[in-house]
């Protein structure tokens, strides 16, 4: 059942109008809605509905995240974006901050204005 289904990712905010520039202005996003419970934001067929609260501190780890057929194309247009990669110390890329996993997988990773780390990655 849940198969066929799109999926909708859950963020949290702390600035409706913070999220809505980066996730739409920088992201490229489709906004889709604001209204007392959310911003609802398009990505392809899937929603990301982002949430108001009043304080929180961001997980540390991956919260959302994209699977891309080339990661070096993606963070590189994320650069023109204006949107940094974070540059992890056990990351031998220092440039770019894409890891490589022992697999050949690539990952690179992200921040939004509330701290909330996202992902790109490709997979072989």
């Amino acid at each position: 059942m849940l198969t066929t289904g799109k999926m909708v990712g859950f963020l949290l905010t702390m600035d409706y109008g913070k999220a809505r520039e980066f996730y739409e202005g920088k992201l490229g996003l489709t906004f889709v809605m604001l209204n007392p419970f959310a911003l609802v934001m398009r990505a392809g067929e899937n929603l990301v509905r982002i949430v108001k609260a009043a304080a929180f501190a961001p997980l540390q780890s991956t919260v959302l995240g994209w699977e891309v057929s080339d990661v070096e194309a993606v963070v590189r247009w994320l650069a023109e974006q204006g949107v940094e990669t974070e540059k992890y110390p056990w990351v031998a890329d220092k440039e770019h901050g894409i890891w490589t996993t022992p697999g050949g997988d690539k990952v690179a990773w992200f921040k939004d204005p509330d701290g909330n780390v996202l992902s790109v990655s490709q997979h072989r």
